[in-house]
């Protein structure tokens, strides 16, 4: 099998239970597996390739817990740049309905291209919206070619404006069709083992979107199978909250749990508006929030009460959300928001650097249920990324370059590795060549915010 030395790093960030930070890092991989983890002089000194990380700060690959990829074609319209959650989708429903098959893949090469040269290595993405015979094969498609280890969410809309959703009925599907599209994708493509690259989550859209009844038969199914997930938007808003209030007579937490909705094989996204016993609930369960600051702040959607879920032991990992509503895929700037977002209201620990790593990683594993990512440890998959600290952005940053990499601007990876595999070296992603999928992803995106 195959080797990889990663060695000289300034600093090795392991995310071990002892959270080390190695000086003069290195890690040995075998095949998709870390081996050997220590300083340099500790380790092997040859293998079949090598990385010199001098200079570099080495630390596990990032995890995205929440995206809508295709939301890449639609980035700063202008209808929507200045609407809140509600008002914004139903805006940009009718832009989302032009989109085909050719649409949705080459979104989910650009989002997912535009993920891992900020550092992710371990992407979830909710696609919602099948237009025109869209499917999520097009993404799954898409996270192959480009070497990504993905979590592909089949989501659904299925109550329309008729009968008192949010989207127009032009983009709800029928509940019997995605049910039957939903065991289709997790027989043909779910893989429940270690080191997977591939896994499906069920994720009907939200609670203004999807009936009880399509919640429900979803955490059936998926419940059915090994490993299948559970995954929706919750509490991202005060429209949210009195919408549940008015239809269910519920807030969103009694709502989720009355559907068998919370557990450690749930995660929801947002949260921004759960109070003190949801939170609770959530920790007791072992239920997981995907959070996601930069959205929340662009459609004014408020400030997640991130601190108070950690401390009441919630899981808790960081996502980008959809590029229509951040709209930025970079994971590392986003650990930065999340990071400051928490100090606002006058707690200058709100959240510290290290803390927001954490989240990045490990935070973000567990949130996906997955033990096997999110550290560098022997026995884990070989996901790493390095960092040059050499540029104007981190001049008299080096104090502590592990903190520097939130504290500063963020940049983008030097090197990334998925699964022993080299995916992005110098700065250039290895396995696709992204230039002329940009031009074509821009013809496209003007077809469609066009008409």
């Amino acid at each position: 099998m195959p080797t990889l030395l990663i060695r000289n790093a300034m600093v090795l960030v392991t995310m071990d239970a002892e959270r080390r930070e190695i000086p003069d890092g290195a890690l040995f991989i075998r095949d998709n597996v870390i081996e050997a983890v220590g300083k340099t002089s500790e380790l092997p000194h040859e293998a079949d390739r090598v990385i010199d990380a001098s200079g570099q700060v080495v630390l596990p690959g990032l995890v995205n817990t929440h995206h809508h990829l295709y939301q890449t074609l639609t980035r700063a319209v202008p209808a929507a740049q200045d609407a809140e959650l509600f008002a914004w989708l139903k805006t940009l429903y009718p832009i989302w309905a032009r989109m085909t098959p050719e649409a949705i893949y080459i979104s989910a090469l650009v989002g997912m291209a535009e993920l891992m040269l900020s550092g992710c290595t371990t992407a979830s993405d909710h696609l919602y919206i099948y237009p025109n015979g869209s499917r999520l094969d097009d993404e799954i498609k898409a996270a192959k070619e480009i070497g990504i280890r993905f979590h592909a969410s089949r989501g659904s809309m299925s109550l329309g404006e008729s009968k008192g959703g949010l989207p127009p009925d032009s983009v709800v599907e029928d509940e019997d069709d995605i049910l039957r599209d939903s065991r289709r994708l997790i027989e043909e493509y779910h893989d429940p083992d270690r080191y997977s690259m591939l896994r499906i989550t069920l994720a009907p859209c939200s609670p203004f979107s999807v009936t009880p009844e399509l919640m429900r038969e979803s955490a059936e199914l998926a419940r059915s199978y090994p490993g299948v997930r559970l995954h929706t938007h919750l509490a991202e808003n005060d429209n949210d909250i009195a919408y549940s209030l008015e239809r269910f007579g519920q807030r969103p937490g009694e709502y989720v749990e009355s559907l068998g909705w919370v557990g450690d094989d749930v995660w929801h996204a947002h949260c921004v508006k759960l109070n003190d016993e949801e939170i609770g609930l959530f920790a007791r369960t072992g239920t997981g929030v995907a959070h996601c600051p930069g959205s929340n702040m662009r459609l004014a959607s408020g400030i997640a009460p991130i601190k108070k879920m950690l401390g009441a032991g919630v899981r808790v990992g960081i996502g980008v959300d959809g590029s229509a509503s951040n709209d930025s895929s970079h994971l590392l700037a986003e650990a930065r928001l999340a990071m400051l977002l928490q100090r606002v209201g006058g707690d200058p620990v709100g959240l510290t650097a290290r803390q927001a790593l954490e989240m990045a990683t490990l935070g973000g594993a567990a949130v996906l249920g997955r033990d096997d990512i999110g550290s560098l440890e022997p026995g884990k998959a070989a996901d790493v990324i390095g960092v040059d600290m050499g540029s104007v952005g981190f001049a008299g940053a080096l104090h502590d370059p592990v903190a520097a990499l939130l504290f500063c601007e963020p940049v983008n990876v030097t090197w990334s590795v998925i699964n022993g595999r080299v995916v992005i070296e110098d700065g250039r992603l290895t396995t696709v060549e992204l230039e002329p999928i940009l031009e074509r992803h821009n013809r496209i995106a003007r077809e469609i915010v066009g008409g």
